[in-house]
């Protein structure tokens, strides 16, 4: 059994009310259940909810008004911010799966507002000098992983069973549907959305749409109308996606030419991400041959 010391119990209800896991009006701050195991070098806010059989360690931060459910691990230098839900089975923080690790205490970062479902992972970085980072309002469903050292913006969507490899930097507003997977060191794009059981191991474009393997199909259209994106700045887009991917040209000829002609800020975001691939771009499919440079 756990030391007196190690665990600080509150009244503790198993309710879901109001949308809040474990949530309940008569709670008192600080609320974790008898059964969880909380080091005391551990820094949970006064309103933390920890439930049942939870194992926090030394070197973790947890932020404001998180709920943290049944069965978590949250451990490494840790450092969460306010209002995450992590759902049953989550493992949060642990060591970095690379053979060169050597146990050095490294970091992970969590913004707000994130909601992390039944079985999902993350892993800490590989180096003390370096930190995987989640930003916030994220989504990430059931037993998706986040390998070390990658970079999450804010709002992305990662659905059940996808799997990003170490170094992968997804930016604001990506949605990686079910079972894809993204190989190491790859950027998904702003808006970018990525096909069930899609693989890519080349950078994806902001605002296109990824499938079967490092091919794209067009442009994420319903993303970019939720996003407010208007029906003029769509076009373009439209018409630089053509430029770029079904010119008949090669990329890096087919992103000069396109400089001249493209100048908007929408514009610019996507001829900025070609132009910073270091891992080649995905290419449009039937039209692969053109992205090989």
């Amino acid at each position: 059994m756990p030391s007196s010391t190690a665990i600080r119990t509150r009244s503790f209800s198993l309710e879901q009310k109001s949308g809040n896991l474990y949530s309940s009006v008569k709670q008192s701050p600080k609320m974790i259940h008898p059964t969880a195991i909380v080091d005391p070098d551990a820094k949970l806010d006064a309103t933390a909810q920890v439930g049942p059989f939870v194992v926090i360690d030394a070197g973790v931060t947890l932020g404001v008004n998180c709920v943290v459910g049944p069965h978590v691990h949250i451990t490494g230098l840790t450092t969460v911010g306010a209002h995450n839900r992590f759902h049953a089975g989550c493992v949060i923080g642990d060591a970095p799966q690379d053979l060169k690790y050597d146990g050095t205490p490294t970091r992970l970062r969590i913004g707000d507002h994130n909601v992390f479902r039944e079985h999902f992972t993350v892993h800490r970085s590989t180096l003390p000098d370096a930190e995987t980072v989640i930003g916030s309002r994220n989504y990430f469903m059931q037993h998706a992983h986040v390998a070390h050292n990658c970079v999450i913006g804010d709002d992305v969507i990662l659905a059940g069973g996808a799997l990003l490899a170490g170094h992968v930097e997804v930016q604001d507003g990506a949605f990686i549907s079910g079972n894809c997977l993204v190989h190491q060191f790859c950027r998904v794009g702003t808006l970018a959305m990525m096909q069930g059981g899609s693989a890519i191991s080349q950078d994806l474009p902001p605002f296109t749409v990824a499938e079967r393997g490092n091919e794209i199909c067009g442009l994420n259209v319903i993303g970019l109308r939720r996003a407010g994106y208007t029906a003029e700045q769509r076009h373009e887009l439209k018409r630089l996606y053509h430029a770029l991917f079904r010119s008949g040209k090669h990329l890096r000829e087919a992103l000069a030419a396109a400089r001249d002609h493209f100048s908007s800020p929408v514009a610019k975001v996507m001829l900025d991400f070609v132009a910073a691939a270091k891992r080649g771009v995905c290419s449009d499919v039937g039209h692969t041959f053109r992205a090989e440079e």
